[in-house]
């Protein structure tokens, strides 16, 4: 049966950071001290830089960032981690991630603005745009998923949505071990999920904690 899965990146004290003007720092200022540990796994460097020589680090963030990859048959993202606002004029642009993307599936970019043909692109992602309802696009999503599963990307205000409308039944955070003090506060937007979901934790070498809130 597919589920619909997320997985977000935050700070000890609740913070995911607020992009700046793109197309300079389009994901903000502290993406790479919150994603750190990710970006350093063996399954990141193989999976998004292509790097085959087996570098990197294993244990636990490997492990979820393995998983992160698995079973996913759509995708579901905002405009902004497309960037489809960054390059408005540019009929060429294909979004941030070059010729072959890492999600090999249908993705479908919610939009406010007139949808826009697909995009084929190498590896088996096409990205679709959409202008509807998050709830009419995760259904158009789970079909395309089959037995597999529909996983939300960002940005911020895209998994807000599908959080405050009760669509996640599975939350995966990445708790970095740093104070931000500043950006989106999710944990604002996560009261009683511990009453819809069971939560559990698991802390890694690099002491990032990884909560899973599975319903």
């Amino acid at each position: 049966m597919t589920r619909v899965r997320m997985d977000l990146f935050v700070s000890l004290d609740g913070y995911t950071p607020s992009p700046e003007d793109p197309p300079g720092n389009p994901m903000g200022e502290d993406w790479g001290r919150l994603t750190e540990a990710y970006v350093a796994t063996r399954t990141f460097r193989e999976k998004v830089f292509g790097d085959t020589s087996r570098a990197g680090t294993t244990g636990v963030d490997d492990a979820f960032a393995s998983a992160f990859f698995e079973g996913v048959g759509a995708e579901i993202m905002g405009a902004a981690m497309f960037g489809l606002h960054s390059f408005p004029d540019d009929p060429d642009w294909k979004g941030w991630w070059g010729d072959t993307p890492p999600f090999g599936t249908p993705v479908y970019v919610l939009t406010h603005q007139a949808p826009k043909e697909p995009i084929a692109m190498d590896g088996g992602t096409t990205f679709h745009f959409r202008a509807g309802a998050i709830e009419d696009v995760l259904a158009e999503a789970t079909g395309a998923a089959g037995d597999l599963d529909v996983r939300i990307g960002g940005g911020y205000r895209t998994a807000q949505a599908f959080l405050r409308a009760g669509l996640v039944d599975d939350l995966h955070l990445q708790v970095a071990p740093i104070f931000l003090g500043r950006g989106n506060r999710l944990w604002d937007d996560l009261v009683g999920l511990d009453r819809t979901h069971t939560v559990t934790s698991q802390v890694a070498e690099s002491g990032v904690i990884h909560v899973v809130a599975r319903r």
